[in-house]
């Protein structure tokens, strides 16, 4: 449950206009998982964005399209978001919001899973990089980011906390496991300046040395 304060601060500062009111409504009636970004993370992400002057993303887990847009909104006319989901049906439902938003050319969903999607990138270089897949290969992810973002760029990943398990010692689910290893990488990673934001689930920003 959204506390009040949140709820405020992102009437204010993050409101969601029809297209991503639509896409929530479309999202729960189709059955996805309840992770599409929250408007604060969205926001959140659109401030790094045009705080680095970004052109090219990278986002690894799509579902329906949600983030994508946010962050498509962020970016100038010849920015372009590569995101990547493992679901053909989530890359479909989240193609059919791109294109209600208009965004389709400055998007392009790629079906696969990322740990076999991202060696094809290999050379490229982007100014932002995404995670919001699954919890296990992100130290993986976190692997290629250090290798495709450029110095300056930045590293974000959402749902960082998993509502509080990651403080439980007695939670040795696979997933929570990975999160904190991630986040004891982040913090030790000489090539990085990182954090984790208190926003929404926790979203982890890092800053390319």
């Amino acid at each position: 449950m959204r506390d009040a304060t949140t709820e405020y601060l992102a009437t204010l500062f993050a409101p969601e206009d029809a297209t991503l009111l639509a896409l929530r409504e479309d999202a729960d009636r189709s059955g996805l998982p309840a992770s599409a970004v929250a408007p604060e993370t969205g926001r959140t992400l659109q401030l790094l964005l045009r705080s680095i002057g970004a052109r090219r993303v990278l986002e690894v887990g799509t579902l329906a399209g949600c983030s994508s847009i946010w962050m498509a909104r962020a970016l100038p006319e010849d920015g372009r978001v590569v995101s990547i989901e493992s679901d053909p049906g989530h890359a479909a439902l989240a193609r059919r919001h791109l294109a209600a938003a208009g965004l389709l050319e400055r998007v392009e969903v790629r079906e696969g899973r990322a740990i076999e999607q991202l060696p094809s990138f290999d050379g490229e270089s982007f100014d932002l990089m995404f995670l919001d897949a699954d919890r296990e290969p992100l130290s993986t992810y976190l692997d290629w980011a250090l290798r495709l973002v450029q110095p300056g760029g930045i590293v974000a990943a959402a749902n960082m906390l998993r509502g509080g398990r990651v403080l439980d010692p007695r939670d040795l689910d696979p997933g929570t496991i990975a999160l904190r290893a991630f986040h004891r990488r982040l913090a030790a990673e000489p090539r990085l300046d990182a954090t984790i934001l208190p926003i929404d689930d926790g979203l982890a920003v890092a800053r390319v040395r």
